[in-house]
């Protein structure tokens, strides 16, 4: 009996230690999986724009926020991507600090 007492006692132990690791991080798993969802979507659509160079744009989403980083060919390209990212469920914000970059022909 004391073996089976002692055993439930680990268990409870091990699962309230580990189900407190995720509030260490400030973040809940909802919040965490919605962010790496967007991140997916905002990267399909940069996949599948014509004009946008895929390798040279990095995206970073915190909590909604949306934060592009690296290279683009137009402004009117940075502005059509931004639109369309804004419209993806979850985004508060997108910020580009997209540069153009001159083609070399």
């Amino acid at each position: 009996m004391r073996k089976v007492f002692f055993m439930l006692l680990v268990i409870v132990m091990g699962l309230s230690a580990f189900s407190g690791c995720a509030s260490l991080t400030g973040e809940r798993v909802g919040e965490y999986v919605d962010d790496s969802n967007i991140t997916t979507k905002v990267n399909g659509i940069i996949v599948n724009d014509p004009d946008a160079h895929y390798l040279k744009i990095d995206v970073t989403t915190t909590e909604g926020d949306v934060v592009l980083q690296g290279f683009i060919n137009s402004r009117e390209t940075e502005a059509r991507l931004v639109e369309h990212i804004r419209k993806i469920r979850g985004v508060k914000s997108v910020r580009s600090l997209l540069r153009v970059e001159k083609r070399r022909d």
